[in-house]
């Protein structure tokens, strides 16, 4: 394998850059933190040092919410099923051993978008040079405004800005104000994350012009992409990019289905209620699906769903996915709101039907 030197993937400088305590993810066992970590039922356990709040469901991490100042965005990471397998990439957090160092704005579970007044939400990471970040937003955290434990769900709500600068000269202003709201939930064989997001224009008028780069997404572990023999680059067993010309396609196997019967590659671009990735990791079995929701703007949504590990649902992409044939433009008056509710479903175990991935559209739907 040839290593990769060029300056976006120097690991490094970018290790350096990103070893604090808030990027670390939680051992998958049960916390020696906090003992509220070790308790029947879904806890939350909110860090202000670590700027982080953790997730555990019956004594085990499930995921964690992290808001570190260095990045562009805050994010859920890493993504645990019920029987503790990761089921998200770890770079560029925590680059693991064969696994693509590509897109790395691709973060764990994220929400934003590629052209928001034109500015480009979803793009920016640091491997954007510093004279080029103007054009560029970025969505910062400003508070956690409840982090509620109960036995059967976890609530967590925050609220964020999405922050453009118009000229250099200037400071940066709000363009939209974040309120967000999650839901934790799971049992045995399951894991939910219900996210519930209202954005409010507060300076301006506001367009999110069509566009493929959005908005509710995650990135997955390789067992979750398609095949491929095309090269790539990814990390050595040094921490290091390499470029690999013949590709391991070797325990690779994630099989996309939609709402509407259609599979794998195809699913991309298509309107669906839900969109479901399965795959087997290990031994195990595993489905992880996205639902879309009725009371959502440009709804049903267009698919972002990649054979590499992109997972996401884009209400507001319609023209680019529909081949100029339709165009949504969605736009917001200065002090209107808009709210997006969109649904994560992990199983553990088996592999989800057509028929229970309905009955959880058909219950989300009712929220």
């Amino acid at each position: 394998m040839k290593t990769i030197g060029y300056r976006n993937l120097v690991f490094p400088v970018f290790i350096s850059l990103l070893c604090f305590s808030a990027c670390k993810s939680t051992p998958k066992s049960k916390t020696d933190q906090a003992d509220e970590g070790t308790k029947k039922g879904v806890v939350l356990v909110h860090s202000e040092a670590d700027r982080k709040v953790e997730v555990f469901i019956d004594g085990e991490i499930f995921t964690s919410y992290m808001y570190p100042e260095n990045m562009e965005k805050p994010f859920l990471y890493p993504v645990y099923t019920s029987a503790g397998t990761v089921v998200t990439r770890g770079y560029p957090i925590e680059p693991r051993e064969g696994e693509r160092v590509d897109h790395p704005h691709h973060v764990g579970i994220w929400f934003n978008y590629g052209d928001v007044n034109g500015f480009d939400f979803w793009n920016n990471s640091f491997a954007i040079p510093e004279e080029n970040k103007i054009h560029y937003g970025k969505i910062v955290h400003r508070e956690v405004l409840l982090a509620n434990s109960k036995e059967d769900f976890g609530i967590l709500e925050v609220t964020a800005d999405w922050m453009v600068q118009h000229d250099a000269l200037l400071p940066a202003i709000a363009l939209l104000k974040e309120e967000t709201r999650f839901e934790f939930s799971g049992d045995e064989d399951t894991r939910t994350i219900d996210r519930i997001t209202t954005l409010t224009a507060v300076t301006e008028d506001v367009v999110f012009k069509d566009n493929k780069e959005g908005l509710f997404a995650i990135r997955l572990d390789r067992a979750f992409e398609y095949p491929s023999d095309e090269p790539q680059v990814f990390t050595d067993a040094k921490g290091n990019p390499a470029e690999v010309k013949v590709l391991d396609n070797e325990g690779v196997n994630g099989h996309y289905r939609n709402s509407d019967g259609i599979e794998d590659l195809d699913v991309w671009g298509k309107r669906a209620d839900w969109v479901g990735l399965s795959a087997t990791k290990g031994d195990e079995e595993i489905t992880m699906a996205i639902f879309d929701h009725p009371g959502n703007p440009g709804y049903p949504a267009s698919w972002h769903a990649r054979g590499y590990g992109l997972f996401a649902v884009n209400n507001l992409g319609l023209k680019v996915f529909s081949d100029g044939k339709e165009e949504l433009n969605f736009s917001l008056k200065k002090g209107e709101s808009a709210t997006f509710k969109h649904r994560l479903f992990i199983t553990s175990g088996h592999r989800a039907t057509d028929e229970e991935l309905n009955q959880q559209f058909d219950s989300f739907s009712k929220k």
